[in-house]
């Protein structure tokens, strides 16, 4: 059961930095648009983190089996 949980916030992680483009046109939208200058030196990592998360937990898991 731990284990699915991992999994899901891998997923989960991935998807929403996926979902960064959206946020980056709602800054724009609103005037912020200066501070998604930097994004990218946060995002890009946080998602390659979040995808090895998940290919980790779904190598241990078919181990398992």
């Amino acid at each position: 059961m731990w284990r699915d949980r991992w999994f899901a916030m891998g997923v989960v992680g991935a998807c929403l930095a996926c979902l960064t483009p959206v946020g980056v046109l709602a800054l724009g939208a609103i005037g912020l648009g200066a501070w998604t200058g930097r994004l990218d030196v946060v995002l890009l990592p946080l998602l390659a983190g979040f995808v090895v998360l998940a290919v980790y937990w779904y190598r241990m898991r078919r181990r398992a089996r």
